[in-house]
């Protein structure tokens, strides 16, 4: 009980445990407390871990990155960076912008986007976390407080704390980005664009019960014709019942 709940004091435990039929003094649950290494409810409150914090806040949470693509243009090879928004408890993906040079004006751009009231990604949730690349500045961070959304930098070299983040990095680049030679800047933006439509409505998340973000009518159908959608010339597939 201490653990799940980190505000909980020695009464309120006392409480909790008379609920369920247990009769014990303050000073006992002291005593196990202390044994198992857990401080009075003050100090264990300040101490709450990042594995606490995102199962406190899972369905407010949002986790934002940048991942890099290389592209052929008329000028030579030129890097382009993506910035994406995750949706921790949905898996969902927001493609946040695309630029071979992103800078502050850019990101003021992509913040009133993001937190629009209509339409926008975060408009939902409260916390934001990212790691601490420069791009993702003092003025971008207010501007998502202004819409209530609070930003939590990752300490340095922590890719693991970001770890869906990561797995989408990983997805994208190994099913679809890494695998294609891009001319253009357009050719980009299609093949980011194919891929987003397969990984929200035609790709199964091992992550999610191995189901799909968005499924469609005939995911649920159990006979008709097998179908075989394919984007990007066949590199993305997706087995369907057809109508």
């Amino acid at each position: 009980m201490a653990s799940d709940n980190l505000s909980w004091g020695y009464t309120r435990i006392q409480g909790a445990l008379a609920n369920l039929g247990h009769s014990i003094g303050r000073t006992t649950i002291r005593r196990i407390l202390q044994q198992a290494g857990l401080e009075p409810a003050p100090e264990r409150h300040k101490g709450m871990s990042w594995t606490q914090f995102l199962k406190i806040h899972w369905d407010t949470l949002a986790a934002a990155d940048f991942f890099t693509v290389e592209v052929w243009t008329l000028g030579g090879l030129v890097r382009y960076l993506v910035l994406f928004v995750i949706d921790l408890s949905t898996r969902k993906v927001e493609i946040a912008g695309i630029a071979p040079d992103p800078d502050g004006h850019w990101m003021k751009q992509v913040a009133r986007n993001l937190t629009d009231p209509f339409a926008g990604f975060l408009r939902n949730k409260k916390y934001l976390i990212h790691d601490r690349d420069p791009l993702f500045t003092e003025v971008f961070a207010q501007m998502l407080k202004g819409a209530d959304v609070k930003t939590r930098k990752l300490p340095p070299q922590s890719p693991n704390l970001n770890a869906l983040a990561e797995r989408f990095v990983r997805s994208i680049k190994s099913e679809c980005l890494g695998r294609m030679i891009l001319f253009g800047e357009a050719s980009l933006h299609r093949a980011v664009e194919q891929f987003m439509g397969h990984y929200h409505r035609e790709r199964n998340h091992q992550g999610l019960g191995n189901r799909l973000i968005q499924p469609e009518e005939s995911v649920v159908r159990c006979h008709g014709a097998v179908q075989c959608r394919k984007r990007l010339g066949g590199l993305l597939r997706y087995y369907h019942r057809a109508a």
